[in-house]
């Protein structure tokens, strides 16, 4: 077993854990604050992220750590050579409303790429789970992105504010899916091929991104900015542009889309 395999069994025990432990709270009302920019966190976040810290740090001292809901005095950057990236609840709006499509989300970055990565979408009884030396699998069972044809209306999945601009754009050539509000998630239904591609909105942070982005890679598609280049983590944690995520087939055609989605969010 490589030493990412090895990292990969470590965070994927460690998300189911989190996994249980964020169901003990799913639909019993937590108690919820509001973080800067509006944004709700609950106990059952700052539960799943302890749980995670202390499980992975424990095994994994020498790593660096970073996560959603550390405070930003905390972010900086390490120096480790591998650290985890972890969002203890991605999706927690639709995790308050007792809605199913949220996930635990932690990878391992290693030269700021993702060498191990894990999305447990445990209340739909879906785990996701790759490596760099490994294929990605769902539930234990190998899966790739999907493989649409130059005729074919790509099935894309996109935030609410996106979906006139696309529709206008692509016509016929788009069929947009119903919404889904873990971005994690929805990155990780491009790497099982039940969607043809996404456009993740600008501001996207690196714990919303960085496992699904190893996940897309190993299934054989590409999660990148507009102009075809992989996004690269930094410990310190930073905000990236305006992503595409689809099969490298694909990957022409929904980057012309994106051309219509502008990169400052108070536009979309």
């Amino acid at each position: 077993m490589t030493d990412f395999q090895t990292d990969l069994a470590l965070i994927s025990d460690a998300a189911k854990a989190a996994g249980e432990l964020a169901m003990r709270h799913f639909r019993q009302d937590p108690k919820v604050w509001w973080k800067e920019g509006n944004s709700p966190v609950s106990e059952a976040d700052y539960a799943v992220d302890d749980l995670l810290k202390k499980i992975l740090l424990e095994a994994r001292p020498g790593y660096g750590w970073l996560s959603e809901e550390m405070q930003h005095a905390d972010l900086r950057d390490v120096g480790s050579d591998r650290f985890f990236v972890v969002d203890p609840i991605d999706g927690t709006r639709a995790f308050l409303r007792g809605e199913d499509t949220w996930c635990v989300s932690v990878a391992v970055v290693e030269n700021g790429r993702p060498v191990a990565g894990v999305i447990a979408a445990t209340a739909l009884g879906e785990h996701f789970e790759v490596s760099a030396d490994t294929p990605t699998r769902l539930n234990g069972v190998v899966c790739a992105v999907s493989s649409p044809g130059p005729a074919d209306a790509l099935r894309l999945a996109v935030p609410d504010s996106m979906r006139k601009r696309l529709q206008e754009a692509g016509g016929d050539t788009v069929l947009l899916e119903k919404a889904v509000p873990s971005l994690a998630y929805r990155l990780a239904l491009v790497a099982a091929g039940r969607i043809d591609g996404t456009l993740v909105r600008p501001r996207a942070n690196d714990w919303d991104i960085a496992a699904a982005d190893l996940l897309i890679e190993r299934a054989g598609g590409l999660l990148s900015d507009r102009h075809g280049d992989a996004s690269l983590y930094r410990s310190h944690g930073k905000r990236h542009g305006l992503l595409v995520a689809s099969s490298l087939g694909a990957q022409d055609r929904v980057r012309r889309l994106a051309a219509v989605i502008p990169d400052r969010t108070e536009e979309i």
